[in-house]
């Protein structure tokens, strides 16, 4: 009985492999590889770098793929033209953001990253509005990066040139920023409590990067059954929550409509407006995960890309020395650096752009979702197919980049010495869910590193030999490697 039992189980996957099969016939699903019931083609996947095999993949199929990671079906679109082509020229199209398992357990399925629809476009549109009334992209903000990085630098000096680890200065720095925004507020960098919020935030980024991340989204009904380590990650960020519910209590006790000191209470005040509005997705769920979202998005993605950029730093010591004599010339060493100081220090710029290409911070971006059948390209994407802006591929597109594999500071300036853009410099993606930190994150990685640069001379204690600038995690991010530095105070 228990033989007839599993024949009819075997049976019936197959069936439903062969008709999942059938249906991306009739339906003009874009071509890929076959594979297998029930896991797809996950094995061909390198776990370790899945954007590798994927980009490979595209090589006897094309630029517009469909893969099956576990039951689910993926198309994944390779190259600039046609990430550019789906998510600006068809951006209404594809504005879906596929509900990551990871994601949808952290935030319950509101809040901004995860969400779809009318709450999406409330959310988005009132935080972009609101910190940019607080000052992202504008003069407030920079007051805020600079008053941070004199902290910080206070810190790094207190080191008197010996080793350390900067991981933790720059979570910490970088965290203060978005708090400042966020809740009004700084905290030191002894306090206990931010410290482990930071380590709940930098454990997280690694988790969804690892195998185990990726297989709690491919399988998250399997996962939530077995051990592991999804079950410490989520007590965590169920710790991140409680935190973020006190702050507002405590904005709820204190707010004051006329005078709002932050996001939070700019959003109290909407919702108290909205209170009797049956269409309004201004409510406290939504609070709790947009902060949750911005909290999380806007620490460990910039403090990973500053922290890269020292690495290049202490591997390429000839660049660390060109960038500062670019400085010394335009800034000097004492006063603050400005946004407006970028344009007159075009190679500083242009190294700090291949910076974020190089480390390709997001290599598969954060997955797209298809509302509805989506044509594209002659084919069909039928709904709730997950859609991969593969923009590891856009970053290194041997069409649009002289060295695509190597670090080349050239790729952004022409042959005056000018900077020069280049279309596929998308670290932040592209179209209507482009990241909505993006013009703060360039800032403080402009601002932070100039400061450090006009200060100190960066090097490591094994040689520029012993720097590595491949990722030490790579998955739903490529994370750096952890080095320690020494920060030499220049005379």
């Amino acid at each position: 009985m228990e033989f007839a039992t599993l024949l009819l189980v075997g049976l019936l996957i197959v069936l439903l492999w062969l008709f999942m099969l059938k249906r991306r016939r009739q339906c003009l699903l874009p071509p890929g590889p076959s594979g297998l019931p029930i896991i797809g083609n996950l094995l061909q996947l390198d776990r370790k770098a899945p954007f590798k095999s994927l980009l490979k993949l595209s090589d006897t199929h094309g630029p517009v793929i469909t893969v099956h990671l576990g039951l689910r079906r993926c198309v994944v679109l390779v190259g600039y033209d046609a990430v550019k082509e789906a998510l600006v020229d068809q951006g209404d199209d594809f504005t879906g953001r596929f509900p990551f398992p990871f994601m949808l357990k952290a935030t319950r399925g509101y809040g901004l990253t995860a969400s779809n629809g009318e709450r999406w476009r409330q959310m988005r549109r009132f935080t972009l509005m609101t910190l940019r009334d607080f000052g992202m992209g504008r003069k407030r903000m920079e007051e805020w990066i600079q008053e941070e990085s004199k902290h910080l630098i206070a810190r790094i000096e207190c080191t008197k040139a010996t080793s350390f680890d900067p991981t933790f200065f720059l979570s910490c720095s970088v965290s203060n920023v978005i708090c400042s925004l966020v809740f009004g507020q700084r905290f030191s960098y002894g306090d206990g409590h931010f410290l482990s919020l930071l380590e709940i935030i930098s454990n997280g980024m690694k988790f969804g990067s690892s195998p185990w991340g990726q297989m709690y989204n491919i399988f998250p009904w399997l996962m939530e059954w077995l051990p592991g380590p999804q079950h410490r990650i989520l007590a965590k960020v169920e710790m991140l929550r409680e935190f973020i519910m006190k702050k507002i209590q405590e904005h709820q006790d204190t707010v004051d409509p006329n005078l709002p000191r932050d996001y939070i209470d700019c959003f109290l005040t909407r919702l108290k407006q909205e209170n009797n509005s049956p269409t309004t997705e201004f409510h406290y769920d939504n609070l709790v995960s947009v902060v949750l979202n911005l909290y999380f998005a806007g620490t460990e993605t910039t403090s990973s890309t500053i922290r890269f950029a020292l690495n290049v730093l202490l591997k390429y010591p000839k660049l660390q020395e060109k960038m500062q004599q670019e400085i010394d010339t335009v800034i000097g060493q004492k006063r603050c650096s400005y946004m407006e100081d970028r344009k007159s220090l075009p190679f500083t710029d242009a190294v700090l752009h291949e910076i974020q290409r190089v480390l390709d911070l997001a290599p598969m971006s954060v997955p797209h979702y298809a509302l509805q059948d989506i044509s594209f390209r002659g084919y069909t994407i039928p709904k709730d197919t997950v859609i991969i802006p593969l923009l590891h591929s856009v970053l290194k597109d041997e069409k649009q980049w002289a060295t695509p594999l190597s670090f080349n500071a050239e790729h952004f300036l022409d042959q005056n010495g000018n900077f020069k853009k280049n279309p596929a410099f998308l670290p932040f993606s592209a179209g209507k869910r482009a990241c909505v930190g993006e013009s703060l994150a360039r800032m403080e990685i402009f601002l932070f590193v100039v400061s450090f640069l006009q200060r100190f001379t960066f090097s490591c204690p094994g040689g520029p030999d012993s720097v590595e600038i491949s990722p030490e995690y790579s998955g739903f991010a490529n994370l750096p490697r952890r080095y320690n530095i020494i920060a030499t105070p220049r005379g």
